[in-house]
């Protein structure tokens, strides 16, 4: 294939295109079920799907970015690949298991099921970071040659990067972090920020580290 040609987009690419869009349309619709009887709810609401928005846009510009590196002929990266798009499925559904609890329940079933719910969501999201920081070793590897040594290097970065995320997700789980409350938050959910400030911040402070691009 010439150096001006472009490759034909993979099938598991525009299926994950699909997923990422109906995860963010199903975590919309999720909320909408049920009508909100405070101006409080509305709020907490449109926090929720504000979070899942961005946790799964910036999931998305990450992936995508590896993907248009990887080889997809590779049984491995499609296994990969498989597993990420069920944890992404999985995202909107957890998370509205936090947000939304049966009214019937007293306030000790209610902060049990919610606690059991933000674990799974906190798991979920520690995979996500995990097989991503799998692409980014893949591509880190210069044996490999998917790219230039000098952007090999800043995938490295990427990986440890995503790593450690995973890694802070799965400590999060732990039952103190959801006794320990921040003005009436459990500090598990404080937690689930950390990507997206990660991601937003490096790109602000070092654009060529989230980007991967040696250009300005």
């Amino acid at each position: 294939m010439s150096s001006g040609e472009r490759r034909p987009r993979p099938r598991i690419e525009t299926l994950a295109d699909l997923i990422f869009a109906l995860s963010l349309s199903i975590g919309s619709i999720s909320l909408i079920e049920k009508a909100p009887t405070t101006s409080e709810e509305i709020l907490s609401h449109i926090a929720a799907f504000g979070y899942t928005f961005l946790i799964l846009i910036t999931a998305w510009l990450v992936y995508t970015t590896y993907m248009s590196v990887l080889p997809h002929e590779s049984r491995w990266i499609t296994s990969l690949n498989v597993a990420l798009l069920l944890l992404v499925a999985l995202l909107p559904y957890l998370l509205n298991s936090v947000e939304l609890v049966n009214p019937a329940l007293t306030p000790a079933e209610s902060s049990a099921i919610r606690d059991f719910s933000s674990s799974l969501f906190a798991a979920d999201l520690a995979g996500i970071m995990f097989i991503l920081a799998g692409f980014a070793h893949i591509i880190s590897i210069e044996e490999k040659q998917l790219v230039a040594p000098e952007l090999a290097s800043l995938f490295r970065n990427g990986r440890n990067r995503l790593a450690i995320l995973s890694a802070v997700l799965l400590v999060s789980i732990a039952p103190i972090f959801w006794q320990w409350t921040l003005f009436g938050v459990p500090a598990r959910l404080y937690v689930w920020y950390a990507p997206l400030v990660s991601y937003w911040l490096g790109r602000a402070v070092r654009p060529q580290s989230r980007t991967y691009s040696l250009g300005t």
